[in-house]
């Protein structure tokens, strides 16, 4: 069996950089530079603008300082706050570098820390306006800046064609550097997503796989309770007079045994029937089959089919049948009195929307709806007898699961107030609805 992740738009977003992070190189940084000042300074006793480099470093700190009080620890910062935070550091050593000799000083390399910090964990776009950014100040520091701290009464001048090799040296390696990190740094990311969707798409066809195993079990299991309550519900029928105030409870009784043996049949089979040439069904006689066997238990079920073109045609399909079935169900159980089920389509999608007036998702887990064992209402009551509806969320998995397998993209959400109650809308490429074409989600193959 072949596994394929297929493109559903959808892209697994980067993981975005902990603020707290950027604050700890920073403070790194702040010390090297305080540590390099004072040593020039006192140590070296090199003549240096004392008071404007350290009024340079203190504003770094007090940025720091901002940021670690009004942020937490465990913030993250998307890639244009990142952008900003590690521009301005390039503009602060920039700033420092002009006050002690521009690319004269030694600690002109250190431009490259904040290109290979965005190369490793920004975009592209981000990282080449960083490099823009650097390059820039480079290129204004080889020509202007305050002479190079150096002893007492003598200037060290060092030769332009030294200085145009510094600042070639920083450009080649922010280039060869920063494309070298981005790669690296791509290569693990790409191999990190792709174990993920393996890993997501094995966890959700092992679920499948013992649900299979759940289902032929109760399959088995009931069946024979089900002969011996259809056996005795007979016998009732024939033994009952035509006039009898239960005759019509015991055919109803006949009617929901047979009823469970149909849905356990059907469980049993999936995949497993073959497709006639005429084993066709149009969107409309699909949608009809599956409301038809919940029109009985006093809900209106509301059918609307409408679209541009062509009513789509598509082979019968099990898992359609029974995750459309089953989401009709669910929403059985939780309306008031309103199921609407419509159905539209034009040339480029079909689309099935399922809506009911009940109370709607809990919206503590309506971002986890779709897992198995997640209840997916909330409830009318606060009654034991209505906490017992809420479920395990198997049925919504397994029809989500069904549905993706026919190449369709699920959304779950709410309806807009002041309506209230559910929403589930199920949309098909129109090429995917009637060939059976992958379009979304991941497939057997």
């Amino acid at each position: 069996m072949k596994l394929e992740w297929l493109n559903s738009g959808r892209e697994i977003k980067r993981k975005s950089l902990k603020l707290d992070t950027l604050i700890k190189l920073r403070w790194l940084a702040i010390a090297g530079q305080f540590a390099a000042v004072i040593i020039v300074h006192f140590g070296l006793e090199f003549k240096l603008n004392l008071a404007g480099t350290l009024l340079i470093i203190s504003l770094s700190a007090c940025l720091n300082t901002v940021l670690r009080f009004k942020y937490p620890l465990n913030y993250r910062v998307d890639e244009n706050s990142a952008t900003s935070l590690l521009s301005y550091d390039v503009l602060q050593l920039a700033s420092l570098l002009y006050l002690t000799g521009g690319l004269q000083n030694p600690f002109a390399s250190l431009f490259l820390a904040p290109v290979l910090i965005s190369a490793t964990i920004l975009s592209p776009k981000n990282t080449q306006i960083l490099g823009i950014l650097t390059l820039m100040s480079t290129s204004f520091l080889a020509f202007w800046h305050e002479p190079l701290p150096w002893m007492a009464h003598s200037e060290l001048a060092l030769p332009s064609t030294y200085v145009a090799g510094v600042w070639f040296s920083i450009i080649l390696s922010l280039a060869f550097i920063g494309l070298y990190a981005w790669r690296l740094s791509e290569e693990a990311r790409q191999l990190t997503d792709a174990l993920a969707a393996t890993e997501f798409v094995l966890a959700r066809e092992q679920h499948i796989s013992v649900l299979d195993g759940l289902a032929a079990a109760a399959a088995h299991q009931l069946g024979t309770p089900l002969a011996t309550i259809a056996l005795i519900a007979n016998e009732l029928d024939h033994s009952l007079a035509k006039g009898s105030q239960h005759k019509d409870d015991v055919i109803t009784l006949k009617q929901q045994a047979s009823r469970c043996r149909e849905i356990l049949g059907n469980i049993a089979s999936l995949g497993d029937e073959t497709t006639g040439p005429l084993d066709t069904l149009t969107l409309e006689h699909l949608i009809e089959e599956v409301s038809a066997p919940h029109r009985s238990f006093g809900i209106i079920i509301s059918v609307i089919c409408a679209g541009k073109g062509d009513v789509p045609v598509s082979t019968r399909n099990p898992g359609i049948l029974y995750g459309l079935g089953n989401l009709i169900e669910n929403a059985l159980d939780f309306a008031k009195s309103t199921i609407v089920v419509l159905a539209n389509w034009n040339e480029h999608e079909v689309r099935v929307v399922i809506r009911d007036d009940g109370p709607g998702f809990a919206r503590e887990v309506l971002s986890r709806l779709g897992d198995p064992y997640v209840t997916t209402r909330r409830l009318k009551t606060e009654s034991v007898k209505e906490r017992s509806r809420g479920g395990l969320g198997l049925g919504l998995f397994i029809a989500k699961t069904l549905l993706e397998r026919s190449g369709a993209r699920f959304e779950i959400q709410n309806a807009n107030p002041p309506d209230q109650g559910a929403v589930v809308t199920i949309i098909w490429s129109r090429a995917g609805y009637e060939t059976g074409s992958k379009i979304y989600g991941y497939v057997n193959m």
